[in-house]
C-alpha cells in the first residue's frame, strides 16, 4: 500500500511538472505570437547614432523578435535637438507603443516626462539617479530602468590621467560641455574635484548648439593644451565637425564615446555600447515577458575600452607613448 501511494505521489508529481512545462511553453509563444509595438527615440540622426544600436536590433530577432511577424518599430530622431525630444515621444504613445527605447539622460528624462505608465529601457544614460531618472540603481521604482555609464564614479579622472600621459607638459584641460544635459553636473563636480590634485586647471566652455561650435574649440585652443569633450546628444550629433575642427586647431581630445575616435577623434574612453544595446534588447524582452521596469535593477559597465586614433595622432603631430599604446583596446590606423 505505501509503495502504490509512493508510485501515485511521483506520477501526480510528473504530470504537474509537466503541466507547468507545457503552460509556461504556451506563454512563452503567446508572447511572440502578440505582435509587440515598440518605440525607438533617438537624441542624434542614423547615420550619428551610437555604433552599438544595430547590436540592439540583432539581439531582439535572436530573442524571437521579428519584425512585420511579431514586432512593429517606430522610429524617431531628434537630430541632436534637446527642444525635438518631447515631441518625439508624444508621437511614440500617439502610436500606442508597448515599450520606449531610448538612450541619453536628456532622451530618458524626456521619455519619463511624457509617461509614467508605458515601460521606458534606456539603453545609455549617465547617473540616473542623481539625475532624477530612478530612485535607486537596484530599485528603480518607476517605469525607467535599463543601463547607466556611472560617469559620476571615477570616469572623469581617468579622462584627465589619459590625457596627461598622452599630451607632454599639460597643464589645463578645456572641458566642452552642454549644461542642459544633467549629467554634466556631477562630471564637472568630480573634475574639479580631482583636477587639482593632478595639478591641473580646467577651462569650462559651455556649448548649446552647432553655430558655437567652432568659436568654442577656437576658444579651447587658446587656453588649453588639451581637451574634454562631455558626451551628450548636441556633441555625438556633430561628432565629425568637433574632430575635424580640433584637428584643424591641432587640439588634442580626449571623448567620453568612442565612436569620435571612428570619425577622426585622438583617443576615448568609455564602455563598449554594443555590449550596452544588446543587454538593452534583453530588457525588453524581459519587460514584455512580464517583469516589472521598477524591479529591475540598473546594470553598470564592469569594463572600459580605451580607443586610440594614430592618424589623428600623427596628424597633430603627437607620439602616442608606449604606454597608452600597450593600454588600448584598439588602435586606429
Amino acid at each position: 500500500m505505501n509503495r502504490q501511494l509512493a508510485t501515485f505521489s511521483v506520477v501526480v508529481g510528473l504530470a504537474a511538472a509537466i503541466a507547468v512545462f507545457e503552460s509556461g511553453f504556451t506563454a512563452s509563444a503567446e508572447t511572440h505570437q502578440k505582435v509587440i509595438r515598440v518605440g525607438f527615440v533617438g537624441p542624434e540622426s542614423s547615420s550619428t547614432a551610437p555604433r552599438g544600436i544595430p547590436a540592439f536590433w540583432q539581439r531582439l530577432r535572436e530573442l524571437g523578435y521579428i519584425e512585420g511577424e511579431n514586432l512593429t518599430i517606430e522610429v524617431g530622431w531628434a537630430e541632436g535637438r534637446y527642444e525635438r525630444l518631447p515631441v518625439l515621444m508624444a508621437e511614440m504613445l500617439e502610436h500606442k507603443v508597448d515599450i520606449l527605447v531610448t538612450y541619453s539622460t536628456p532622451a530618458a528624462l524626456a521619455a519619463k516626462r511624457a509617461t509614467s505608465k508605458v515601460p521606458i529601457v534606456v539603453a545609455i544614460m549617465g547617473e540616473p539617479v542623481k539625475s532624477g531618472l530612478v530612485a535607486s540603481l537596484a530599485h528603480p521604482g518607476g517605469n525607467v530602468t535599463g543601463l547607466s555609464l556611472a560617469w559620476a564614479e571615477g570616469i572623469g579622472g581617468k579622462w584627465l590621467e589619459l590625457l596627461q600621459e598622452t599630451v607632454p607638459k599639460l597643464s589645463t584641460v578645456a572641458v566642452l560641455c552642454n549644461p542642459d544635459n544633467a549629467v554634466a553636473k556631477p562630471l564637472l563636480k568630480e573634475l574639479r574635484a580631482v583636477s587639482p590634485v593632478r595639478k591641473l586647471e580646467l577651462r569650462i566652455i559651455q556649448v548649446r548648439g552647432m553655430e558655437a561650435l567652432s568659436g568654442a574649440i577656437e576658444q579651447a585652443r587658446r587656453e588649453a593644451q588639451a581637451m574634454l569633450v562631455f558626451p551628450d546628444p548636441l556633441t555625438v550629433y556633430h561628432q565629425s565637425a568637433i574632430a575635424t575642427l580640433a584637428a584643424k586647431h591641432r587640439l588634442p581630445a580626449m571623448y567620453a564615446l568612442r565612436d569620435f575616435a571612428d570619425v577622426g577623434g585622438l583617443m576615448a574612453y568609455a564602455p563598449d555600447t554594443t555590449v550596452m544595446f544588446r543587454r538593452a534588447a534583453e530588457y525588453v524582452d524581459r519587460i514584455i515577458r512580464g517583469a516589472r521596469p521598477a524591479e529591475l535593477p540598473i546594470e553598470q559597465p564592469t569594463a572600459f575600452q580605451l580607443i586610440v586614433n594614430l592618424k589623428a595622432a600623427s596628424a597633430l603631430g603627437l607620439t602616442i607613448p608606449a604606454s597608452i599604446l600597450m593600454r588600448a583596446d584598439e588602435v586606429v590606423r
